[in-house]
């Protein structure tokens, strides 16, 4: 496929969704019958409060009540889940409306209301003794099913609190979840002067792989303004949202900041540890070596931050319209066969993606599951860039990864991020063989160097990420930061990472302030880093034998979070556990810079 030479795509042509699948407006009248809906079924759930512990002694009757109370659970989670989901999406591209923002609210609060009275259920579980489980669950084959969600429960043994403090909690959390909401807010509505242009965040980061310098350094220098005056706000959100998570990880008895993430994804702390260690030690020979290599190649003595991301070309870039773009992607799918290409075809075919960039809608993207019986939704702004079409396929490979799941039923698809990324990262590097090997021969260096860049923004700046969040919360464990602080943290983990050969330009010390992760979710980015670590282990196993691999990759997505990620990789003969594992994801990266400086 040979596209034009054009850029920026004309954000038009790119789809909007159509939410009237989950709900036709907030006002709705399913909205307030699927409240009532909830009620009734956490109701008759509450009603087998104390059930379980009285049935501990006869198992096959342990197990019926076991299996009553998880399909209860997991119904009326379905309910609340599909209203929270459509509110959040709603919200989401159209920040500046208040309405929207103030409905999300509010049916936060009311699922919480709903779900509150639960928290016994898996208190109660917990309550019972292994061997007590394990019978009910060989007595009883329909509670038998439920064995992988029961382990993640008796696994949050540990940390639980009293039914008073957990019930506190969860009615606290939309309280909480306001940060985030000022967070997002905030940046939505944040104008980047850059020159004559006035951009959105989005088109601001996107301006930094702009092929004319002049052009990505006054979009830096917007940011740096923007960001900078922006950085007060940030800074408390950030202070608040850790204090806030340190005095509960204290009440549960959570060590570490980041422990209860481990828990969460299945995961030992000292495995990520020793990933983090691994890729920060390889620093020098991956995002050093590469930078200098790239100033090399623009004739420049060191790049300033700015020139990252920069083309190496001065021409203009090749750009995808929507069309070309879903065709390419579409055609990587089918790399792994018919069915794969078939589920992503139906979120193009469906009206399940939106991706026109426009004033109001936040940035980044995510594919964001619904529940088990329905269909997730895709969000991206799209700007006709090869990282677009890249971030396409990401985003469809958590797509397809969750429409497959979703005969687990919602408690068991839902995945560790150990594995979410999985396919995500693993349907971004077929696409990018492909745009390589339709390329014409001229167009090679410049994608070459794209591909190694996305490697190193996802496995070395996310580490780099990591490594920032960490110091920041260790820190902050002895009182709030000031943002002078912050700045210095980051300025030390961002140099760090991307080596002698990129200048930090003044003003670059507020860029953390934009990184929504960690204000939504702490101490998730590490799990790209485990991705696409993990995805190039796979990928060199798919390398050596295409037909085998499809199956077993199939069965490893289609069982969601029923198997923990050392027992999911087990068939394809991978050990995470091994430290060499992780070696290969980075000589991967490592054997592409060499390809590179060959052509320097």
């Amino acid at each position: 496929m040979n596209a034009p030479f054009k850029t920026p795509a004309d954000p038009a042509e790119a789809p909007l969704w159509d939410l009237t699948d989950l709900y036709a407006s907030p006002k709705d009248p399913r909205v307030e019958a699927d409240l009532d809906r909830a009620r009734a079924l956490v109701s008759e759930l509450n009603g087998l409060h104390g059930r379980l512990v009285e049935a501990r002694g006869d198992a096959t009757v342990l197990g019926e009540r076991l299996d009553r109370v998880v399909t209860l659970y997991e119904q009326a989670s379905d309910l609340l889940g599909a209203l929270g989901a459509y509110a959040f999406l709603a919200a989401s591209t159209d920040r500046n409306d208040a309405a929207a923002q103030g409905f999300e609210g509010t049916v936060r609060e009311r699922i919480t209301a709903i779900a509150t009275p639960t928290v016994w259920v898996t208190l109660e579980i917990n309550q019972l003794g292994e061997a007590e489980i394990e019978a009910a669950l060989s007595a009883s084959p329909a509670a038998a099913q439920w064995r992988p969600w029961l382990r993640r429960v008796r696994s949050m043994k540990p940390h639980e609190l009293s039914q008073e403090l957990e019930t506190f909690l969860a009615e606290r959390g939309p309280i909480s979840a306001q940060w985030p909401r000022l967070f997002d807010e905030t940046l939505a509505a944040m104008k980047v002067k850059a020159g004559k242009d006035e951009l959105t965040l989005s088109e601001a980061l996107n301006r930094l792989s702009d092929p004319k310098g002049a052009r990505r350094k006054a979009a830096a220098e917007g940011l740096n303004e923007a960001l900078g005056a922006r950085s007060q706000t940030m800074a408390l959100v950030l202070n608040t949202v850790a204090a806030d998570k340190a005095l509960e990880d204290k009440w549960r008895g959570f060590k570490r900041p980041a422990d209860s993430r481990h828990l969460a994804n299945e995961v030992d702390g000292e495995a990520v540890d020793a990933m983090a260690e691994a890729v920060a030690a390889a620093y020098p020979r991956l995002s050093h070596r590469y930078y200098a290599l790239k100033a090399r190649a623009l004739g420049k003595a060191k790049l300033d931050q700015w020139d990252r991301n920069a083309p190496l070309e001065t021409s203009a870039p090749r750009g995808y319209d929507w069309a070309q773009g879903r065709e390419l992607v579409l055609e990587s799918f089918s790399d792994l066969g018919g069915e794969f290409a078939d589920r992503a075809r139906g979120f193009f075919e469906r009206p399940w993606i939106d991706g026109r960039a426009r004033p109001g809608k936040q940035s980044g993207a995510y594919a964001h599951p619904v529940t088990s019986d329905r269909h997730p939704y895709v969000f991206l702004n799209w700007m006709g860039e090869r990282r677009d079409v890249l971030t396409l396929a990401h985003e469809l490979g958590h797509g397809v990864h969750q429409t497959l799941a979703a005969g687990q039923g919602s408690l068991l698809a839902d995945t560790p991020l150990t594995l979410a990324e999985t396919a995500s990262i693993f349907a971004e590097g077929l696409t990018f063989d492909r745009l390589l090997k339709t390329a014409p021969k001229a167009e090679q260096r410049g994608l070459l160097a794209g591909r190694i860049e996305d490697g190193l923004n996802t496995v070395v700046r996310q580490i780099a990420f990591h490594r920032f969040e960490t110091r920041f919360h260790d820190e902050r464990a002895a009182g709030e930061l000031p943002v002078e602080r912050i700045g210095e943290l980051w300025l030390e983990e961002m140099g760090g990472s991307l080596g002698p050969a990129v200048t930090l330009n003044a003003g670059y010390e507020h860029w953390w302030s934009y990184v929504s992760h960690f204000v939504h979710s702490p101490f998730y980015v590490y799990a790209y880093a485990f991705g696409d670590l993990l995805v190039a282990a796979l990928m060199e196993t798919r390398a050596k034998d295409p037909g085998g691999f499809t199956p077993l990759y199939r069965e490893l997505l289609a069982g969601g979070g029923s198997k923990g990620y050392v027992e999911a990789l087990a068939p394809f003969g991978l050990n995470p556990r091994d430290p060499a594992f992780w070696t290969i994801g980075t000589k991967r990266l490592e054997g592409l810079i060499d390809q590179f400086e060959a052509l320097v």
